[in-house]
């Protein structure tokens, strides 16, 4: 059925829901951030983790690429990048099929730093 008059008809304002806050806005949550990890190994020489490093990482320079594989090769263990989980999960996997000893730990802190399976 049509709306009397041209133009059609008026809507109403849609009535507030109890409890519920017009005014508040939206935000979007951000998604957990997670750390790639390089763990140290005796088999790769360091100009190839380097490589594998600027292949497998999105947007890293040989300087960060060289200071990663240092502080692994010095320290155990180094922080690649962090990331979201899936992407994090994804270079993880990279730095693996290339020969790399790597994990992936909550950003949050606290974690082992022990290789998952």
């Amino acid at each position: 059925m049509a709306a009397p008059g041209p133009g059609g008809g008026v809507l109403d304002r849609p009535a507030v829901l109890p409890g519920y806050d017009n005014k508040k806005s939206t935000v979007k949550k951000k998604p957990p951030m997670y750390r790639v990890m390089l763990h140290n190994d005796s088999s790769n020489r360091r100009e190839y983790v380097v490589r594998v490093l600027m292949k497998v990482v999105d947007g890293l320079t040989v300087d960060d690429a060289v200071n990663v594989m240092q502080e692994a090769h010095q320290n155990g263990m180094a922080c690649v990048i962090e990331c979201a989980q899936e992407d994090a999960e994804r270079y993880c996997e990279g730095l693996r099929g290339n020969g790399l000893i790597a994990s992936v730990e909550p950003a949050g802190g606290g974690g082992e730093g022990k290789p998952s399976d």
